[in-house]
């Protein structure tokens, strides 16, 4: 009997992300899967609950509410900084930037610029975003003990050192 997906097996799968309007956002080759050890908040939380005790052969399809795959959006994470704390850089709506934040390192993408301003939004891009994937999971296994140390899988769609 194949393995169920349960807390620390390696999991490699075949994934399509689609938006709500059927756009595909995202998908693995066949070339490259997704390999990752399960239970370790590599993926998010609504496809991670819907993989939990499937097994290797199994197709489904999951339908992923904002809340559970990369949040809602938050008004607050939108913020407009002076445009000297990008130096000489030639700042254009669509860049992305490290920024420093109370919370750490993030993310911020610049969404307006003009003369004295840049607009910039720290949300995930796919923030408020109602997601749905088609999955096919291609192996459930024990993670080795160096896959859990190192908290990657290797081979094969995995890490490879």
């Amino acid at each position: 009997m194949s393995e169920a997906i349960s807390a620390d097996k390696a999991v490699t799968i075949h994934y399509a992300v689609k938006n709500p309007a059927g756009e595909v956002l995202d998908k693995s080759s066949e070339e490259q899967p997704l390999a990752f050890i399960f239970g370790r908040g590599m993926l998010i939380p609504g496809l991670e609950k819907a993989l939990e005790g499937k097994t290797a052969g199994d197709t489904f399809s999951a339908d992923v509410a904002a809340a559970e795959a990369y949040g809602e959006r938050h008004d607050g994470l939108v913020q407009a900084v002076p445009r000297e704390m990008f130096g000489d850089n030639d700042v254009q709506p669509g860049m992305q930037f490290r920024a420093s934040t109370d919370h750490g390192e993030q993310s911020v993408l610049v969404v307006e610029v003009d003369e004295k301003t840049v607009t910039v939004d720290g949300n995930h891009p796919l923030a408020g975003v109602d997601l749905s994937f088609d999955v096919e999971v291609v192996d459930v296994r024990e993670a080795t003990a160096e896959e859990l140390d190192h908290g990657h899988v290797h081979g094969k769609g995995g890490v490879e050192h």
